[in-house]
C-alpha cells in the first residue's frame, strides 16, 4: 500500500485551502459512510483532499482513486481490510463509479469494519439506491453542482459575498462587497466561470474533454451501455445543442440519432443526471410525480458557449443561467404564462428592455433583467440569482 500513501501525499501537496465549495459545511462528516456526487469537473476531488489536509491525521487516513493502477490487481474490500487492520479510521474513495461492483463492495466494507468511516465520490448519474447493493440507508448522498456566480467571485476576485435567499434577492437585499460593477465579471462567468478550471489557458479544450468523457465513458460505464451507445449520446448532445431550449419530441430525436423512442427518453435522463442537460418540468400533480418535461436546456452556460461556436442566442443564455443557479435551492418549474415559476412566483427573464406584459395574469410576477446593475420594485438583475449558493 506504500504506493497509495505516496499518491495521497502527492495529491495533498497541490491542494489549496483558501476557498471551500458551498457543500463543504453541509456534509455531516460523522456519518460512517457518505457519497459526494456531481458532474465531472466540479471539484469533488479537491473538496475531499481539502478535508483530509485540514481535519485528518494522515496516520489513520487514506485517500485512493479507483483509477490508480493498484486496483488492477487489488479489490476495494482487500484494501479497506488491510488499512483497517493497520489502524485506519478514514478511507476516502474517489471516482467510485469507475469500479465494477462498487456498491456491493462498499456495503461489505460498511458491514465488516464498524469503526471505519468511508467517504466516496462518484458521478451525479450514480444512484446508490439502484446499485447491486442498496446503500441508501447506509450512505447519505450529497449532490455538488458547479460554481455559482458568488463562488466564482470568491475564487477569481477574493470577494467575500454571503449567500442570499430567494426572498432576500426579490427584496433587493443582495450586495457584492468589494465589487463595484458586476456586469463585466458576470459576462466572464457565463463563458468560463461554472467550472473550477475556468481560468486555465486550455479551458475550452478541457471542457470539451469533460463533455466527451461524460458521454462516451462515464454514462455508458455506469449504465452498462456499449461503446456504440456512447457515440449515440454524443450525437444526441450535438442535436440538443442546436435546439435548446425546446419541448422534447422523442420520435424526432430518435430518428436523428437512429435510436428507439424509449431509449432517447432514457438517454436524456442519464444526460441530465450527469450534468450535461437540464429538463424543465411542469408542476407535479400528486405525490411522487416528477412532472412532464416542458423544455430541455443545456446544463450550464459554459457548455452552451462551448457547443454554440459563436452562434449562441442571448435569450437562451439568460434562461439557462437562471434555471441552472436557481434550481440548487429552489424547485424551478415551467410557467404557463411566462418562463419559470418558483413556489407560485412567476419569472420572466430578458434584457434590460424587457417589459411586464407576460406577467399580467400572474399572482406575483418578477421581471429578471440582464444588463442592469441594480433592481427596483418587481425588477431584479439576472446576476443576483447567482448568489443563492
Amino acid at each position: 500500500m506504500d504506493r497509495l500513501y505516496e499518491y495521497m501525499r502527492l495529491q495533498l501537496n497541490g491542494v489549496k485551502s483558501s476557498f471551500h465549495r458551498y457543500v463543504y459545511d453541509q456534509i455531516n462528516w460523522d456519518n460512517r459512510m457518505l457519497g459526494l456526487v456531481g458532474p465531472r469537473g466540479v471539484g469533488k476531488t479537491t473538496l475531499f483532499l481539502q478535508r483530509i489536509k485540514e481535519k485528518h491525521d494522515l496516520s489513520n487516513t487514506l485517500y485512493v482513486s479507483v483509477e490508480h493502477l493498484y486496483f488492477a490487481n487489488h479489490t476495494l474490500v482487500d484494501t479497506a481490510e488491510r488499512f483497517y487492520k493497520n489502524g485506519g479510521l478514514y478511507l476516502f474513495v474517489d471516482e467510485v463509479h469507475k469500479y465494477e461492483g462498487w456498491s456491493r463492495e462498499l456495503k461489505l466494507i460498511y458491514d465488516s469494519f464498524p469503526d471505519l468511516h468511508v467517504y466516496f465520490t462518484g458521478s451525479s448519474a450514480l444512484d446508490i439506491e439502484r446499485g447491486e447493493a442498496d446503500l441508501s440507508r447506509r450512505a447519505p448522498k450529497y449532490l455538488m453542482q458547479g460554481l455559482s456566480f458568488r463562488e466564482y467571485l470568491a475564487i477569481e476576485r477574493g470577494a467575500d459575498v454571503p449567500v442570499f435567499t430567494l426572498e432576500q434577492i426579490l427584496n433587493h437585499e443582495e450586495s457584492l462587497p468589494g465589487v463595484q460593477h458586476p456586469l463585466p465579471l458576470f459576462a466572464e462567468y457565463l463563458r468560463r466561470g461554472y467550472y473550477p478550471f475556468g481560468s486555465d489557458t486550455d479551458f475550452a479544450i478541457e471542457l470539451n474533454q469533460v463533455i466527451t468523457r461524460t458521454l462516451e465513458v462515464d454514462i455508458p460505464q455506469f449504465a452498462n451501455m456499449t461503446i456504440a451507445t456512447g457515440r449515440k449520446l454524443k450525437r444526441l448532445m450535438a442535436v440538443v445543442s442546436t435546439l435548446v431550449p425546446f419541448k422534447p419530441n422523442f420520435v424526432s430525436l430518435a430518428s436523428q440519432i437512429q435510436a428507439s423512442r424509449n431509449n432517447v427518453e432514457d438517454y436524456l435522463a442519464y444526460m441530465e443526471k450527469a450534468g450535461m442537460i437540464a429538463q424543465l418540468r411542469a408542476d407535479a400533480k400528486g405525490m411522487g410525480l416528477l412532472g412532464k418535461v416542458e423544455k430541455v436546456y443545456l446544463d450550464n452556460t459554459n457548455i452552451l458557449y462551448a457547443l454554440s461556436d459563436g452562434r449562441e442566442d442571448v435569450g437562451t443564455v439568460r434562461e439557462t443561467f437562471f434555471f441552472n443557479q436557481a434550481r440548487v435551492r429552489c424547485d424551478v418549474r415551467s410557467s404557463a404564462i411566462s418562463d419559470f415559476q418558483i413556489d407560485g412566483i412567476t419569472f420572466e427573464v430578458g434584457g434590460k428592455s424587457k417589459g411586464k406584459d407576460q406577467l399580467k395574469g400572474a399572482e406575483r410576477g418578477v421581471v429578471v433583467k440582464d444588463d442592469i446593475e441594480y433592481g427596483y420594485g418587481s425588477v431584479v438583475p439576472l446576476w443576483a440569482f447567482g448568489l443563492m449558493y
